[in-house]
C-alpha cells in the first residue's frame, strides 16, 4: 500500500498533513516528519502540517497555518475517527489517506493503512520512509524516534518487536542525531510542570481495586501555570506504582468546554470502556472527551467495576 500513498502524494501538488486532537508526540513527530520528507522530496510542492499545539511540544517544530486549497490531498496521522482530527475535514478534499495505528473505528478517508501492531505512526513512517523514494535526514529521523520513543514509553510496551529495535538502530547507524538533544526535547520539563506531578501524587484517589485517578481543574492547571495538554499528558508519569493497575488524569479544558479523561493499564484492557463513552484508543491506552465532570467519573466507575472483574478473575485462576 506505500506505493499506492506515494503515487498520490505525486498527483497532489497541494498537501494538508493533520492528526489527532490534544496532540501527543507521536502525532506530531509523525505529522512533521511526514511533512519535512515530502518536502525534501518533491520541493515543488506546498504542504501544510496543521492543528492546534502545545507549549509543551514547541521544540518539536512549527505547525503551518491552515490554508484552503484547491484539489488538494489530506493526510490524517495517528487519527482512528473522524471526530478527533484537529484541524481538517476530509469533505474538503479532492482525496484523503489515513496513516494510523489504532485499531480500526472508522473509515474516515478514500485510502486507509493502519497497523496496529505497530509502536506508533512514527514507525510505520520509519518503515515507508525506507521502502519508497521519500526521503530522510537527521532531523526527520530524530522526530520519527520522538515519536516511537514516546508511544511506546522508551520501549518498554509489548508494541515493541525485534523489527522495532532493528528499524532504530538502521536509522541510527544512517542518520547520526543527538540522542540525549531527542530525549530533552520529549521529556526536558519545567518546575511548574514537576510541582503539578507533585500535586498529582498527592491528590490521587485509589480505591480497593487498584484503579488511580486525579481531577485537575481549571483551577489547578491555572495555579500551577500549565495548559491543559500538558496535564492530561502527566498521565504517562505513574506507570509503576505498585497499589496502581489502571490510572487516568480527568483535566478540566474550559476553552473547549470538556473534560479530557486519558486513561493507561497495566493490566486489563482499558479500549472498551473508553469507547462505551465515546472515546477510543489501545487496549492499555485510551481517552475519553466529556462534557461534564459527573460523566468523567462515571468512566471511573465503569473502570473500578472492570478491575473487580478482573482482579476476581485473577485470584479465582491463581
Amino acid at each position: 500500500m506505500y506505493s499506492e500513498i506515494i503515487n498520490k502524494i505525486k498527483e497532489f501538488d497541494n498537501i494538508i498533513i493533520a492528526r489527532h486532537i490534544g496532540v501527543d508526540p507521536d502525532a506530531l513527530c509523525s505529522q512533521f516528519a511526514l511533512r519535512d520528507s515530502i518536502l525534501l522530496t518533491y520541493p515543488e510542492k506546498h504542504v501544510l502540517a496543521v492543528g492546534t499545539g502545545s507549549q509543551k511540544f514547541l521544540s518539536f517544530g512549527k505547525l503551518d497555518k491552515y490554508e484552503k486549497l484547491e484539489n488538494a490531498l489530506l493526510i490524517v496521522c495517528d487519527t482512528p475517527d473522524r471526530k478527533r482530527i484537529d484541524g481538517a475535514n476530509p469533505d474538503d478534499f479532492k482525496y484523503s489517506i489515513k496513516i494510523d495505528h489504532h485499531p480500526f473505528v472508522e473509515k474516515v478517508c478514500d485510502l486507509e493503512f493502519i497497523d496496529d501492531k505497530k509502536t506508533s505512526v512514527s514507525e510505520i513512517i520509519m518503515d515507508m520512509l525506507e521502502k519508497t523514494e521519500l526521503k530522510c535526514n537527521n532531523n526527520i529521523a530524530e522526530l520519527l524516534y520522538m515519536g516511537l520513543a514516546s508511544d511506546s514509553n522508551r520501549f518498554l510496551f509489548n508494541s515493541c518487536t525485534s523489527e522495532t529495535f532493528s528499524i532504530v538502530s538502521r536509522y541510527l547507524e544512517k542518520y547520526p542525531f543527538d540522542l540525549s538533544n531527542a530525549y530533552q526535547k520529549l521529556y526536558l520539563r519545567p518546575l511548574n510542570e514537576v510541582r503539578l506531578e507533585g500535586y498529582i501524587s498527592l491528590n490521587m484517589v485509589v480505591t480497593v481495586n487498584n484503579l488511580g485517578y486525579v481531577l485537575i481543574t481549571d483551577e489547578i492547571i491555572n495555579k500551577f501555570g500549565v495548559d491543559s495538554a500538558s496535564a492530561g499528558n502527566m498521565v504517562n508519569n505513574f506507570n509503576f506504582i505498585k497499589e496502581v493497575l489502571v490510572w487516568a488524569t480527568i483535566t478540566e479544558d474550559v476553552k473547549n468546554n470538556q473534560y479530557r479523561v486519558s486513561i493507561r493499564s497495566r493490566g486489563p484492557e482499558i479500549q472498551k470502556i473508553a469507547e462505551a463513552h465515546n472515546g477510543g484508543g489501545h487496549k492499555y491506552a485510551s481517552g475519553v472527551k466529556t462534557k461534564t465532570k459527573e460523566e468523567a467519573l462515571e468512566v471511573m466507575k465503569d473502570l473500578d467495576l472492570l478491575l473487580q472483574e478482573y482482579n476476581k478473575n485473577k485470584e479465582e485462576s491463581a
